[in-house]
């Protein structure tokens, strides 16, 4: 008999020793997104689609930079031929064939031959803006994106640290800490996202604009190389 009284006292102490000892808790990513309560998923909701719109952005102008950027390195020694020769149309349908912005520069360069010269360099000038132009679409919004990602993520911040006072201001000192976690968590995670949103948008930004850039250059080089073919011919 006090056998089994020893046997349920200890199996009675080891349940209660299980209860006390706490039980590790792993929280994933998706909870950790998601535990803000309403607030913190709209204001996250704002952030994924700003980080989806970036990274589209992103990828539709790279590839569409890398393949401007795409030129025949015989090209200016073709249509050096072509106009010392006087093959105007040939010069032309290498333009035509060359799907590249310089290709379309120096082409209006060729339409203008026979005009004076200034004629000729504005035509370019022009042409070369309406370039730039195109490979800088939508690149201005990255730049948006890049302010906006960090300032949606500290609004999402203050929205939870004002769920947390409010919880405190209206709880009469018995608050406890798991009441506050709500709020902790929009505060905590709409900031991380938040940065790290606007610092993949800044990168992306900054990468197309370099990009760009050499684009720019190689336009401006060619478009050099054409005037002063212009000029001496000969």
């Amino acid at each position: 008999m006090s056998l089994l009284l020893q046997a349920d006292t200890l199996s009675v102490a080891n349940e209660n020793l299980a209860e006390a000892v706490p039980v590790e808790k792993t929280l994933s990513i998706i909870e950790l997104l998601t535990s803000g309560g309403l607030a913190g998923q709209i204001i996250m909701t704002a952030l994924f689609l700003m980080l989806f719109v970036a990274l589209y952005l992103y990828f539709e102008r790279l590839m569409a930079i890398n393949e401007a950027s795409k030129i025949d390195s015989s090209f200016m020694g073709q249509i050096r031929d072509n106009i010392r020769n006087g093959r105007i149309d040939n010069a032309k349908m290498t333009c035509a064939h060359s799907k590249s912005p310089v290709a379309r520069l120096i082409e209006k360069g060729i339409s203008r031959i026979g005009k004076p010269l200034d004629d000729i360099n504005t035509a370019i000038e022009n042409a070369g803006k309406l370039e730039i132009y195109k490979l800088e679409k939508n690149v201005s919004m990255l730049a948006t994106i890049s302010g906006a990602g960090p300032m949606t993520g500290f609004l999402g911040t203050v929205v939870g640290m004002i769920q947390a006072f409010h919880k405190m201001a209206t709880a009469g000192g018995q608050i406890e800490v798991g009441a506050l976690s709500e709020g902790i968590y929009t505060a905590m995670t709409t900031t991380v996202v938040g940065l790290v949103v606007g610092l993949i948008a800044y990168i992306g930004y900054n990468h197309l604009i370099v990009k760009t850039d050499k684009i720019v250059h190689q336009m401006e080089a060619n478009a050099v190389d054409f005037l002063d073919l212009l000029n001496d011919p000969a």
